[in-house]
This record gives C-alpha cells, sequence and structure tokens, in this order.
C-alpha cells in the first residue's frame, strides 16, 4: 500500500525499486501465510496429539510466543502467531495436523519448529489461570501496542533512505520516499515474523 501512495511521484528508477520491494513484501507474506495454514510443511512438527505450554521468548529487540510441544519422541518448540488466547493458556493437551488445536482453540505456526530451546529470555505462562489474564488480553490486541513492539525495527529507515541517496539521488523528495517504504517494510516484516505483544 506504502508503495502505491509512492509510486506517482517516483521515476523511472525509483518505480522499479518499490516495484521489487512490492514484488519481494507479496511473496514472502505468500509464504508465511502458506506456512501458517500448512498448505506449505516447512520443517514443522509430525502430526499427534502432545502437551502443549507457551513459552514467550525475549531475544533482543524481538518478543514471539512459542509453543512447547511435549510427546514421547521429547519435546519441540513450535513458533506461533500471537492471539490474545495466549496469554491466559495453561498447560493442556494438544494436537497438531498443519495447525495446532489446543483447547477448541486453532493457533498457527509462524515458523520453523526446533528441537533445542529457542535463543534469549523463555518466560513461562503461569500453572494456573490468572484472574486478571482477560484483562491483560484485551489490553495487548491495542494498535499501539502492537507499533509499539514491531515499529522499533524501523529505527533503520533513515539509513535506509540516506543509502538510496547516495546510490540513485534524487534529493530531498527521495529520501522521504525511501524512508517510509523502508519504516512500513521493516514494520511489517516484524509483524509477519510473529511478533508477540503481551
Amino acid at each position: 500500500m506504502i508503495c502505491l501512495a509512492w509510486a506517482p511521484f517516483a521515476d523511472l528508477e525509483q518505480l522499479a525499486m518499490l516495484l521489487a520491494v512490492a514484488l519481494v513484501v507479496l511473496v514472502y507474506a505468500g509464504f508465511r501465510f502458506a506456512v501458517a495454514f500448512g498448505v506449505v510443511p516447512w520443517r514443522t512438527v509430525p502430526s499427534g496429539n502432545f502437551r502443549v505450554k507457551r513459552v514467550r521468548q525475549q531475544h533482543r529487540l524481538r518478543s514471539r510466543s512459542w509453543l512447547e510441544l511435549t510427546d514421547a519422541d521429547g519435546t519441540r518448540w513450535l513458533p506461533v502467531y500471537f492471539d490474545p488466547v495466549l496469554v491466559t493458556m495453561t498447560e493442556a493437551d494438544g494436537s497438531f495436523d498443519a495447525t495446532v488445536q489446543v483447547n477448541g482453540h486453532r493457533l498457527f505456526p509462524s515458523g520453523a519448529a526446533r528441537r533445542t530451546e529457542p535463543p534469549g529470555r523463555l518466560i513461562d505462562n503461569p500453572t494456573r489461570p490468572d484472574p486478571d489474564g482477560p484483562a491483560h488480553a484485551a489490553a495487548t490486541v491495542r494498535l499501539g501496542r502492537r507499533l509499539l513492539l514491531d515499529a522499533q525495527f524501523a529505527v533503520v529507515a533513515p539509513f535506509a533512505g540516506l543509502f538510496w541517496i547516495y546510490v540513485a539521488g534524487g534529493g530531498v523528495p527521495a529520501f522521504a520516499g525511501a524512508t517510509v517504504v523502508a519504516a512500513a517494510t521493516a514494520t511489517w516484516f516484524a509483524s509477519v515474523r510473529g511478533s508477540d505483544p503481551s
């Protein structure tokens, strides 16, 4: 959408770059959706029943939800897209068949499964339901909270704008356009990889 907004103001070279960015965004988003819906089984967990608990990871600037899936073959960690139900989820039985079903709720994978713990600080969900859990879950879905988490990657956008000016020229309008497109792309990239605002 941002690329389309800047297209009328771009010269031919800038338009080609906007189209390239839009193409990369569309292809990568399509791949992520295909993985989330189980159309593309990309380094995933074998189908079956598991004991499931939610773990929140904090690693550098990233915060992400993982499901710890335990069965007779051991423990696996699967990143999932954030859902408010994760905030109040306690350890439960679940099943996996392209997506995860826990307590009748469907959760979507946001990346590849692992046999080792994810890097960074891991925070377990409480073992008992939290009385303030529903209020906390409602607070996590606010747009401002999501942007606070995802937009921190946009700090590199002015450097991308300066790089564009250095490579292609164009002055202040080209710098503004490249900076806005880079900021939107960085924010989108953090979100599509599965950030956790809780």
